[in-house]
């Protein structure tokens, strides 16, 4: 499903799948920004917490590869071969819309309307993916 701007022009579906992962990032960013600014996240942070437990070597190491995924599919949706690119966005958006579900549960309100933000997003990646045309 390539994305049409305006009646002549067809943004590649490569294209449109990296610019969704490139709005994840910056939704993401914005989010965890704005949540430095709830009592206590700060004091948590210092003391070593992550919002699901302890800090360890090993949390880090799960949460900066959880990050760094979507960032690293801004460039691989568009250059990858269709094929493979087509199938890792189906499997990544349908995983990072899983996640993103989790941490919407007992977030406050801000942070739920951008992780719904983040929801639509990642489902647009999938949906692309999946109606992408064989000769785009």
């Amino acid at each position: 499903m390539p994305l049409s701007i305006g009646s002549k022009r067809r943004l590649p579906t490569g294209l449109a799948l990296s610019l969704l992962w490139a709005t994840l990032m910056g939704l993401y960013i914005y989010n965890d920004y704005f949540s430095l600014y709830l009592p206590k996240t700060l004091e948590r942070m210092a003391a070593g917490q992550l919002a699901f437990g302890p800090a360890t070597p090993t949390a880090l190491l799960i949460v900066s590869i959880m990050l760094a995924v979507p960032a690293v599919m801004i460039f691989l949706s568009a250059a990858l071969p269709r094929l493979i690119s087509r199938w890792l966005n189906i499997v990544l958006g349908l995983a990072y819309t899983a996640i993103e579900g989790l941490t919407f549960v007992g977030s406050p309100l801000f942070y739920q309307v951008v992780v719904a933000v983040e929801i639509v997003t990642t489902l647009l990646v999938v949906l692309y993916a999946i109606r992408w045309p064989r000769d785009d």
